[in-house]
């Protein structure tokens, strides 16, 4: 009898969690609970003698994801389970088997392709620049995910890059690659290519990752590339346990060769796949909900998400107009500042943006109001000085018998760390690092009644390795890329302009149905209320409102009183949910 409990899942999550054969093809929207899904199918296929632990595959595309799928898993009863990312799995696999084919290790990784691509251009007697070789390096990675040669890349992208023509970007390609093959290393994307290359020339290759790997499960199936795809293919050979999991509404890497058509053609080329719709969101108020719905109607692929939370909508979500970058980063840090002062945590607040620079302002602006803001990608918890020298010290203290019960111990050894009773000003080191102690004093109080000291700085361990980090008690910042996977009750979407959102270079349809996507991607972040913002902006830098508020209009939008500005009169600065806007449907 199972001990796996289904009996929390809805009827269409439940479906998919006992879909145990494939091929399944779980289409899951926003917050409706697929990780969920994922790690009860696969404990239950376990816990029924359908899957041995050992055997079963879960791919994923970051390693915190990865880390978080073998931590739900655990908490499950399933602690064997590889859950990778495709680089992950495929490096291991090199690692095994290169010895056995060409003797000696495995070549090693590239660090950094800049670095190598501007020695490659030394060898070639011209200096590109650092932008033009970032550019260069994204054209390599493009053109190894879709698995073309320098001669069909040169077909496919015949305009060049970054101020270079197209005869100087092959060749710098080409030397990059005889540089590297000199230096005897491979970079990210050769590790897919070289492992798929191995497993389709070498037959007792093949047979041996076929008979460890027998059932497989890929999250975030829409960002899959052709080459990931490849490597699927040749991991499975004639077998079919495939499920795979995704939202064609959430693919936000086509840029970097991801293909939403293996995801949405699944059913074309597995015509007997078993189709579950998960449109049920778990995550958002009914309002929120009603914006992103809006937002991708009539979009291909696109799934009608309906709030488990019944009739109640919650609030309406707003749109601010400032006149400025500087009155909306001020407006902003005021708007959170009076969400904390009503009682919000500022770990539930996220600001979120299109690209990198946009942070600036706002990071400045919440200093200004003594906010602590953490801007996401930076360097990782476990990394942070402070915390590797807190878990040498609790581990330290596990050597010899207690004085005190476990949390005091945690306690006094964190104080003594630096983790004072009251938390520094916000905007400095020294206010992160103390965040960064809290942090873990946290993972104490909310560990069981029982938790050893060993045990728990066993668990900080394995939460290392796994990159399973736990919440700051700040305000988060993140661009829509960084945001993808995570939720926030409170989200600030800012920079909602022509330029910005569309940004700038996206000119076809493709990519501004990419950005929509990114939108919609930021949109679906929010559980409880969504903050839409823009800025005008003045002379040059004027902007017009972004299509996508546009498109959402009045039914799902109320204007803000964003305090710093007058509304806006006709023009390039017309009304912010008026008339749909050139790209829409």
């Amino acid at each position: 009898m199972s001990t796996v409990p289904l009996a929390g899942l809805d009827d269409a999550q439940l479906q998919a969690a006992t879909a145990l054969r494939g091929p399944v093809c779980v289409l899951a929207g926003a917050g409706t609970g697929k990780t969920r899904v994922i790690t009860h199918r696969i404990a239950h296929g376990v816990d029924t003698g359908a899957y041995s632990p050992s055997r079963v595959m879960a791919v994923t595309f970051t390693t915190k994801a990865a880390g978080e799928l073998r931590g739900r898993l655990r908490a499950l009863g399933v602690p064997g389970v590889a859950a990778r990312t495709f680089h992950a799995a495929a490096l291991a696999q090199l690692n095994f088997f290169w010895p056995q084919l060409a003797g000696g290790s495995a070549p090693s990784i590239v660090n950094g392709k800049v670095r190598m691509l501007a020695h490659a251009a030394d060898t070639l007697g011209f200096d590109p620049g650092p932008m033009a070789l970032r550019d260069v390096a994204a054209e390599i990675e493009w053109r190894k995910v879709t698995m073309r040669s320098i001669e069909e890349y040169a077909v496919a992208r015949p305009r060049g890059v970054a101020g270079l023509d197209l005869s100087q970007v092959v060749d710098l390609q080409r030397a990059y690659e005889k540089l590297k093959d000199e230096r005897h290393q491979l970079d990210f994307e050769d590790v897919l290519l070289a492992c798929a290359g191995m497993i389709e020339t070498e037959p007792h290759v093949a047979a041996a990752v076929r008979e460890q790997y027998r059932h497989f499960t890929v999250d975030e199936f829409q960002d899959v590339s052709p080459v990931q795809y490849r490597l699927l293919e040749l991991w499975l050979g004639e077998r079919r346990d495939l499920c795979v999991v995704g939202d064609a509404s959430q693919t936000v890497y086509s840029f970097a060769g991801a293909d939403p058509q293996f995801l949405v053609g699944f059913a074309e080329r597995h015509p007997d796949a078993r189709v579950v719709r998960l449109e049920r969101n778990y995550r958002s108020d009914a309002a929120i909900l009603a914006v992103a719905n809006e937002l991708m109607r009539d979009r291909p692929g696109a799934l009608a998400l309906v709030s488990a939370a019944g009739d109640e909508p919650g609030p309406t979500p707003t749109v601010a107009t400032y006149s400025d970058d500087a009155a909306e980063a001020a407006g902003v840090a005021r708007a959170i500042a009076a969400q904390l002062a009503a009682g919000v945590d500022p770990e539930s607040i996220a600001v979120l943006y299109r690209a990198n620079s946009q942070s600036a302002p706002i990071l400045a602006a919440l200093a200004d109001r003594q906010i602590p803001a953490t801007v996401l990608g930076g360097k990782r918890f476990f990394d942070l000085p402070e915390v590797r020298q807190a878990i040498l010290e609790l581990r330290a203290a596990t050597v010899a018998p207690l004085d005190t019960a476990f949390l005091p111990t945690v306690r006094d050894i964190l104080r003594r760390a630096g983790l004072t009773d009251e938390a520094p000003p916000a905007g400095g080191a020294v206010r992160d690092a103390w965040e960064a102690r809290a942090a873990i004093l946290r993972l104490a109080e909310e560990s069981p009644e029982g938790t050893t000291l060993r045990a728990f700085t066993d668990d900080l361990i394995a939460r290392a390795k796994d990159q399973h980090e736990p919440a700051l008690r700040t305000v988060t910042l993140a661009t829509l890329h960084a945001a993808k996977g995570l939720e926030w009750d409170h989200v600030h979407l800012i920079g909602m302009a022509e330029g910005l959102l569309p940004i700038s270079y996206a000119n076809t349809l493709e990519t501004i149905d990419e950005e929509r996507r990114l939108a919609y991607v930021g949109i679906t972040r929010a559980a409880r209320t969504l903050s839409l913002s823009w800025a005008r902006g003045t002379g040059q830098r004027e902007r017009a409102v972004s299509r996508f508020v546009r498109e959402i209009g009045t039914g799902s939008l109320r204007a803000a009183d964003s305090r710093a500005t007058s509304p806006a009169r006709g023009g390039r600065g017309s009304s912010p949910t008026g008339p749909r806007g050139p790209g829409g449907r």
